[in-house]
């Protein structure tokens, strides 16, 4: 039973997610610091965010919205880090490619569940 947003798989994940995409953005190059790698943790943050702002709403459409706005900038971070990437100012691994999906699928299993409800 899910006594608050923190007991959400989908949270949980994105939270384990936003640290290792932190670690990973402070390999950009310093005159990228409030560029790049500001906009990077900017999102990354705010995937679960939304999830826990979402949770937080009075209705079952409020919350899929905000999981609609996670899913978004979940894109964003995927976005910015393969920007990051072709410049060639870091690596991005597996284990964050693999964490980027998994939590987009978790993500549009949420709202397609919330929407037939």
């Amino acid at each position: 039973m899910v006594k608050g947003f923190r007991d959400l798989k989908v949270w949980q994940k994105a939270m384990e997610l936003s640290r290792a995409v932190y670690k990973l953005q402070k390999g950009l190059p310093k005159e990228e610091t409030y560029g790049l790698g500001d906009q990077i943790r900017r999102a990354v943050v705010s995937v679960p965010s939304n999830i826990a702002e979402g949770y937080g709403r009075e209705s079952k459409d409020d919350f899929a919205h905000f999981l609609v706005m996670a899913r978004g900038s979940l894109y964003e971070v995927e976005t910015q880090l393969e920007l990051a990437e072709s410049m060639g100012y870091l690596s991005v691994q597996s284990d964050i490619r693999d964490g980027l999906a998994e939590v987009g699928r978790m993500l549009t299993g949420f709202i397609s569940k919330l929407h037939a409800h």
